[in-house]
């Protein structure tokens, strides 16, 4: 494993300005947090930043569900965010925000304004379950309060409520609302709004991203990505350049990892694999649980038969 650097925290910088819809285009990562005897490890997060930019990844999602957000108080989560700021040397960064007061999320999306973010990934309330009107009321609140452009988050099965497809279009008419990450599961609903071209649409269920990307749809935030990105970039190129019969192919290749990058609950199986290459330990905080080692090889057999199939785009 690689020996730790010291961990490196500067002032934010001055925020930049605001990227069109266009910009929430390609493979994203939600990136995991590394830990290091119950502590965030800053080495290491920015070793993987610079590794995935190295890529291609197109863009940077920090404090989402893959990065345990949920475990981090929010002093951590500013740090993990200048951390992936300072790491990405320009490439766009995006910071999740939920839960379930209003007040709070609209209070921390106001103090995310002296970062130079390329958006803010928000969710809807957990547990809470408003009216799709209530929805409409809170990320509008949100986009209000927000310097960097707002990316909805339609997750159901973690928040326990669904953007209605007429929500989103309702939404899309706000000047600062600029993307969905799509967890909602509802083809017809995805179609509906990458026909209406307003929002860019990033697919957020990965065994969706050809289907998503196929469709119209501007790119993709995907945990799995952690394991192969060259071959997600790949894929992603390939529909970008209509080269279809390619695109199927990595995509078919990379279906195993997919399957084994959540057959335990995320990010346990990433973390194991990254674990296994070297690049952080496998620890994860409480009540998330370590994959074991039978996991990690499962996946890296699954990354070594990509073979022929990971052709960079």
């Amino acid at each position: 494993m690689q020996q730790a650097e010291p961990s490196r925290q500067s002032e934010p910088s001055r925020p930049q300005a605001r990227l069109p819809r266009q910009a929430f285009a390609g493979i994203w990562l939600p990136l995991v947090t590394p830990f290091a005897h119950g502590e965030v490890d800053h080495a290491a997060l920015a070793r993987l930043v610079r590794r995935y930019a190295a890529a291609g990844i197109a863009g940077f999602v920090a404090c989402g569900s893959t990065g345990e957000a949920a475990a981090l108080d929010e002093d951590e989560q500013l740090a993990v965010l200048d951390t992936v700021l300072e790491a990405a040397a320009g490439l766009p960064v995006m910071m999740g925000v939920s839960g379930s007061n209003a007040r709070q999320a609209q209070a921390r999306v106001r103090r995310l304004a002296a970062r130079p973010l390329a958006g803010v990934l928000a969710s809807a309330p957990a547990y809470v379950r408003p009216s799709q009107a209530g929805l409409v009321d809170y990320f509008r609140m949100l986009a209000d309060s927000a310097a960097a452009p707002l990316a909805l988050y339609d997750i159901p099965y973690r928040t326990g409520v669904k953007l209605e497809t007429d929500t989103i279009l309702a939404l899309a008419a706000h000047p600062n609302i600029h993307a969905v990450k799509d967890c909602g599961g509802d083809y017809h609903g995805t179609q509906a709004v990458i026909a209406d071209g307003r929002l860019a649409v990033l697919a957020g269920e990965d065994h969706q991203v050809l289907g998503t990307l196929c469709l119209g749809g501007s790119g993709a935030i995907l945990a799995s990505a952690h394991l192969c990105p060259e071959s997600f970039v790949a894929l992603a190129r390939a529909v970008a350049g209509q080269r279809l019969d390619e695109a199927r192919r990595l995509f078919h290749a990379l279906m195993p990892v997919i399957r084994l990058a959540f057959a335990q609950p995320n990010p346990g199986p990433v973390k194991a694999m990254l674990a296994r290459e070297g690049w952080l330990r496998n620890e994860l905080r409480a009540p998330m649980t370590p994959a074991g080692e039978a996991l990690a090889e499962a996946l890296a057999r699954a990354g070594a038969g990509l073979g022929e199939a990971a052709v960079r785009g």
